[in-house]
């Protein structure tokens, strides 16, 4: 009963203190959740994108995964792509294995679990850091347009983000099964449009299908920090 009650205390607190994020003009940081529906640990961090989505100044991804699929229920939004996505971070932190749930924050910080107070604090720094790029996206017809100035040159990522703001699912099997789970901007598309070293300003587009909110995002190779990222709804 205690450790409940000293979730929920933390979930209230973190949502009260993170009323203050995203206020206008402030950086927006990129949240990454790694979840799937076959977890039975994942819902609260579920339910936390869900809050994080709300946010002005915070950008929050689903990304489900599939190495869960084999348990007993597929899960219809995992990717092996974004398996291959948390894997390359591992990979690049030098971290052993992949699990869910987890979240990264900024491309740099990295929390296991639900840990309300930890993405809090990540979020707080990733804000608090100068822009490194200046990055200004816009529709035009069936395209994005993308522009952007380096401060400094680096090998980066242009990447293309699309996501589905909400769905809910009837889980029937598996670990969760029985359960009626709400997702929220889940990602549909991850994919990468071009590579740019910021020695000279970046003009490009993108061709974009659907009414799916777009997302920019521009990243140090590895896949590294997060440098910029901007959205249209």
């Amino acid at each position: 009963m205690r450790t409940i009650l000293a979730g929920l205390l933390a979930f209230v607190t973190f949502f009260g203190a993170s009323a203050g994020l995203g206020n206008a003009g402030s950086k927006p940081v990129v949240v990454e959740l790694y979840t799937s529906a076959g977890c039975s640990s994942c819902p609260p961090a579920d339910a936390m994108l869900g809050k994080l989505a709300e946010r002005d100044g915070v950008i929050a991804l689903g990304l489900h995964v599939d190495y869960w699929d084999y348990i007993g229920w597929k899960d219809e939004f995992g990717d092996p792509a974004f398996t291959a996505r948390q894997k390359s971070y591992a990979r690049f932190a030098r971290h052993r294995s992949v699990y869910t749930p987890q979240l990264i924050v900024g491309g740099t910080g990295y929390v296991v679990g639900n840990k309300p107070m930890e993405v809090m604090d990540f979020i707080t720094a990733q804000q608090a850091q100068a822009s490194q790029v200046d990055l200004t996206i816009s529709r035009n017809g069936g395209r994005v347009v993308i522009k952007a100035v380096a401060l400094a040159a680096q090998p980066m990522m242009v990447q293309l983000v699309r996501y589905k703001p909400r769905s809910v699912v009837q889980i029937r099997r598996g670990e969760n099964a029985g359960r009626t789970i709400e997702y929220f901007n889940i990602v549909n598309e991850w994919r990468q449009i071009g590579k740019w070293n910021g020695s000279k300003p970046l003009t490009t587009s993108a061709r974009i299908k659907g009414a799916d909110p777009v997302v920019v995002i521009i990243q140090a190779v590895g896949p590294g920090p997060i440098l910029a990222a901007a959205r249209l709804r």
